[in-house]
């Protein structure tokens, strides 16, 4: 069997996911090159020079700020360049906790949101953890490939490597977060194993690492930001990752059901900087070149 590179194995993910949904389109080729996107875009947006972008400042290094209090890691980046190609400014607004920014997208507060989003079926079709309507779903552009990472104290004390370990201990989670919905399943498994899984919610990322310095177990979250705070925090002395990257997903840019043609041309531009090495070196910089994709896709997790 030939080897496959990390790129490869999480296009293979992707591409799988939305290749019905890609046909057509026309990416990578010179007369794609050629085409003006800012002109596919909606005339409001192209109007206003602007395009709208709800984030969650809360998860380093896929979207924070840095010490000039200034929005970094890869959604900001790829955002920039984004905008490069639309000829507008992506202008990212505080949505607050990651909990509040699809919501804000779907009362109209931005244009689009982009926060490390896991683009899951249930978000597509407005749905539950329970499978229950909700209200309407939104789009996804997808432009990367993230599973779930566990954080867990320096030398996994409590042997900690994968979801069914979390079974007798306490673990944390942000709120409003596929890991969220995933630990919160997880309790009826544990309660039937007679061994009680206690669940603590926080709204960011760094109350999430108090908690895990202090009674928390584990932290469940994107396996980026697990290993950044393993790397990162106290220069690397007092996290780990428990395990391996656990079922990989795609992140995508929200886009609201009625806003097709803006969708679309979003998808169009990331697939230019794909295609013209942009984005390789936008995931370079931020040591994330193990979730790149081959080609964006749309609403690739179904």
């Amino acid at each position: 069997m030939a080897h496959t590179t990390g790129r490869g194995r999480t296009a293979l993910v992707a591409v799988i996911g939305g290749a019905l949904l890609l046909g057509g389109c026309g990416i990578g080729g010179s007369h794609e090159k050629q085409v003006d996107l800012h002109a596919l875009l909606p005339e409001s947006v192209r109007k206003a020079g602007v395009l709208t972008v709800g984030a969650s400042f809360t998860a380093a290094p896929v979207v924070y700020r840095n010490d000039r209090n200034e929005p970094d890691g890869l959604d900001p980046h790829l955002a920039e360049k984004l905008g490069a190609v639309l000829g507008v400014r992506l202008e990212l607004q505080d949505a607050g906790p990651f909990a509040n920014v699809l919501p804000g997208l779907l009362s109209h507060k931005y244009d689009i949101a982009m926060s490390g989003i896991t683009d899951t079926r249930e978000r597509e079709e407005g749905l539950d953890k329970d499978g229950k309507p909700t209200g309407p779903g939104v789009d996804f552009v997808d432009y990367f490939m993230a599973g779930i990472g566990i954080a867990v104290d320096k030398g996994n004390p409590q042997n900690i490597s994968d979801i069914d370990h979390l079974c007798g201990h306490t673990a944390v989670v942000k709120k409003g977060t596929t890991h969220d919905d995933l630990v919160q399943r997880q309790v009826k498994v544990c309660e039937h194993e007679g061994k009680p899984l206690k669940v603590v919610q926080t709204d960011t990322d760094t109350a999430a690492l108090e908690k895990l310095k202090g009674a928390a177990d584990a932290f469940v979250t994107d396996y980026p930001k697990a290993k950044y705070a393993a790397q990162t925090v106290d220069n690397g002395a007092t996290f780990q990752i428990g395990g391996p990257q656990i079922q990989p997903r795609p992140f995508g840019i929200a886009v609201r059901k009625e806003d097709a043609a803006l969708r679309d041309v979003l998808m169009r531009a990331m697939n230019r900087l794909i295609t013209d090495g942009t984005y390789d070196q936008v995931l370079a910089d931020h040591d994330l070149g193990v979730g790149a994709i081959q080609n964006s896709v749309i609403n690739g997790s179904t």
